[in-house]
């Protein structure tokens, strides 16, 4: 691989990233980050009839908005800077899922030896060899990034080197994830089949359904997306992330600048998928559960449409439209549950054709119409 200081890389000047952030949008930043802090603090300490009570209900649906947040952004480092459109990342939510559900299952039975309710279910007569070592919450923790860091790495390494692109790429990753589902839903296999993990009642020794646990995942969440944030800042603006937006903008063009550019849309597919898995992770806790549903071809393009509605590239924007499409779901599945997946595809081709830059597109140029009018 050529040595990022050995040869300039050209961006057009249409595409290159903004500084992120600039002083005002990190205020706005810390204002967001510390008033999302407060509310589970609202639940704890304020009675149920205050009117600034904030309901247990609303701290778990926040709590899982916050991951799907951080998926989102995980996302957009691939396909927002490095062009690489995937339609496989619900695989890589559902493995880090997975590797905390085996801890999460393993401490509801802490008894040594003792099989997990679902194997007894299944009249399994044993644990099997890859749940070794499950039982330590400092080991689950390290697969919830090993496990989609290895699978992204593998794939990823085969794909690149064999310059595996476009539409194609997005069909192999879409087909990876469907493959792993069906696999998952085979009783045998030793994940629990078509119920997956589910009835957790500890972890690290604290009742998983009390209001104070509820509160700290909550919290982990967001410190979580908080410092995804931050390494997605920190590799988007350093001289890796300018040859992403090349790879972005013209692969074959920085080829011929003497660059190989399989290494580094391998290193940030890996780091991508190792973000994804820590957000399944810190998602199933506060659900209380995870099946092979979560890897279903549908949730991967739900993905990509938050990353979209919200701006890809910007990494602000796939919180945003995270935070935004999934509210919207919550009030059609409610009020119109049959009408939902109509109103996302409609919501899709109206960012695609209206908002090609997404929500913090607009804002940007509403921002910049604001200023050369005062001008």
């Amino acid at each position: 691989m050529t040595s990022l200081t050995s040869t300039a890389v050209v961006v057009p000047p249409h595409s290159r990233t903004p500084v992120l952030f600039k002083p005002g949008a990190w205020l706005a930043i810390s204002l967001v980050v510390g008033v999302f802090a407060v509310l589970p603090l609202l639940n704890l300490w304020l009675p149920v009839e205050h009117p600034w009570h904030v309901a247990q209900h609303t701290i778990s649906l926040l709590g899982k908005f916050i991951c799907f947040a951080l998926a989102a952004l995980a996302l957009d480092l691939v396909w927002g800077y490095a062009g690489i459109l995937s339609l496989g990342h619900g695989l890589f939510f559902a493995l880090g899922g997975y590797a905390h559900g085996m801890y999460l299952m393993r401490a509801a039975n802490p008894a040594p030896g003792q099989l997990p309710e679902f194997m007894v279910f299944l009249s399994m007569t044993e644990i099997p060899w890859f749940w070794t070592f499950t039982e330590y919450p400092l080991y689950s923790w390290m697969l919830v990034l090993l496990a989609p860091g290895l699978v992204a790495f593998i794939f990823g390494y085969f794909a690149f080197k064999s310059r595996i692109t476009g539409v194609y790429f997005s069909i192999i990753t879409q087909a990876l994830t469907y493959a792993a589902m069906l696999l998952f839903f085979r009783n045998e296999t030793g994940f629990g089949g078509n119920n997956g993990f589910t009835g957790f009642k500890w972890i690290l020794g604290f009742d998983i359904t009390s209001p104070q646990t509820r509160a700290g995942l909550y919290w982990a969440s967001l410190l979580a997306l908080l410092g995804a944030l931050l390494v997605g800042r920190w590799i988007t603006t350093s001289k890796l992330g300018r040859v992403l937006m090349a790879v972005r903008d013209g692969e074959g063009r920085l080829r011929f600048l003497g660059y190989e550019p399989a290494g580094f849309k391998l290193f940030v597919w890996t780091v991508s998928a190792m973000l994804c898995g820590l957000a399944g992770a810190l998602y199933v806790p506060q659900v209380g559960i995870i099946n092979p549903s979560e890897m279903s071809p549908a949730n991967s393009i739900e993905m990509v449409v938050w990353v979209a509605t919200g701006g890809r590239g910007t990494l602000i924007g796939p919180i945003v439209g995270a935070g935004t499409v999934n509210g919207l779901k919550t009030w059609f599945t409610s009020t119109f549950p049959e009408y939902w997946l109509y109103a996302l595809g409609l919501l899709f081709v109206l960012v695609t054709v209206l908002l090609p830059q997404g929500i913090v597109g607009l804002v940007r140029k509403t921002l910049q119409r604001a200023r050369g009018a005062r001008t």
